[in-house]
């Protein structure tokens, strides 16, 4: 199972660093990164692999939320489908 991963915050080192150690912890795959600055301004999005995950997706979800409040950044994850469902025209 894939999920897209978005991170929005003001820049800081260590973004990348704590989210992929998060990841790797519950077993994710990074499949995709894509990340840019816009000013002072940090956007990431991440397609991960969930299959070899034993976490819910809605735990998940919950721990990305604590963790960018954490971290100080917006951190969402869904599963590619209902992404692309949303983002659909």
């Amino acid at each position: 199972m894939r999920a897209v991963l978005t991170v929005v915050g003001k820049d800081k080192t260590g973004i990348i660093a704590k989210i992929s150690a998060f990841l790797s912890e519950r077993n994710i795959n990074i499949l995709d990164i894509s990340q840019t600055i816009l000013q002072e301004y940090f956007a990431m999005i991440m397609i991960v692999d969930l299959s070899q995950s034993k976490a819910e997706l809605a735990l998940l979800a919950d721990e990305c939320g604590r963790l960018g409040e954490k971290i100080g950044m917006s951190i969402h994850i869904q599963h590619e489908e209902i992404f692309n469902a949303m983002h659909s025209i």
